[in-house]
């Protein structure tokens, strides 16, 4: 059945599909500005860029933030997010969030004025902060996949892929930023990881639409929703053309170029933009009763 053929109900008491619409933009703006900032300190802290923990941090704790109160009724509640660690990954997600910010600045601040407080390079203190700042972004990267895994009425999320995509798309965004501010010298031999990163959301992608294509009605739906409807052409323009195939073609060519690694960071961030909006706009619930809308009783 093509998508022109499926049941929406929207608001109705009509059997069909209902789009999810409780997550959106400002949920895809509040995980972009978390994933980017997470995995922008993790490759930076690896690189030992200051510049790109500072950028990190400041993505983390200022942007993401912002438009999850942005997406609350009362933002003055959201304090009791942080109440059930042990039942929900938006709560342990919150503590993560603290952890990478707390350890993250404590880590960046002793990097810049360890000399002047007495701490050496090796000291043990700051091998404690920058293990707990990486387990804490390593945290942040995947939980928000975590997170929509856990939604069992809306299928395309009910995958271990969804975690797997936050790891995969914070890596790349994180390295192709992280590459264009390091000197050029550091900047040429983190063109083949990336493009090992690039070709990781290419496989990635292919499970996903394979994985939702062969799943239940609601994930073959959302698939149909990204490959045949309004949606295919941001899919395959933005997340694809742009977010992969340029950025690979780019570096490929001229792997030493600053200016394809500036062009990359660019498209690589445009395509996770896109896939992190498009992967809520087409999120379905499963319709309460199976049917074929064009089936009469004989």
């Amino acid at each position: 059945m093509s998508i022109e053929n499926k049941v929406f109900s929207g608001d109705t008491l009509r059997v069909g599909y209902r789009f999810q619409r409780h997550w959106d933009n400002s949920m895809a703006y509040a995980f972009f500005c978390a994933e980017l900032g997470a995995g922008l300190y993790f490759v930076s802290l690896l690189l030992n860029s200051i510049v790109g923990m500072a950028l990190g941090l400041l993505l983390v704790s200022t942007g993401k933030p912002y438009f999850h109160l942005a997406h609350m009724g009362v933002p003055t509640k959201s304090w009791r997010a942080m109440l059930r660690p042990d039942r929900s990954w938006i709560s342990r997600g919150v503590w993560l969030l603290a952890g990478l910010i707390g350890a993250g600045f404590l880590y960046l601040a002793a990097s810049l004025f360890g000399d002047s407080l007495g701490l050496e390079a090796n000291s043990a203190v700051l091998w404690l902060l920058k293990i707990a700042a990486a387990a804490c972004a390593l945290g942040v990267m995947t939980y928000q996949g975590f997170a929509m895994s856990h939604s069992s009425a809306i299928a395309i999320w009910n995958s271990a892929i969804m975690p797997m995509a936050s790891l995969l798309y914070s890596l790349a965004v994180g390295l192709a930023v992280a590459r264009a501010l390091v000197p050029p010298a550091q900047a040429s031999g983190l063109t083949d990881t990336l493009l090992l990163l690039l070709l990781g959301l290419a496989v990635m992608h292919l499970m996903f639409l394979h994985s939702g294509w062969h799943g239940g009605p609601g994930a073959r739906t959302s698939v149909e929703l990204l490959l045949q409807s309004v949606y295919a052409k941001w899919f395959w323009g933005l997340v694809v053309a742009v977010g992969i195939v340029l950025p690979g073609l780019a570096l490929s060519a001229v792997p030493a170029s600053a200016l394809a690694g500036a062009v990359s960071a660019v498209a690589v961030l445009a395509g996770f933009m896109a896939w992190r909006i498009l992967i809520f706009k087409i999120g379905v619930f499963e319709p309460i009763m199976r049917m074929n809308p064009f089936h009469t009783a004989g």
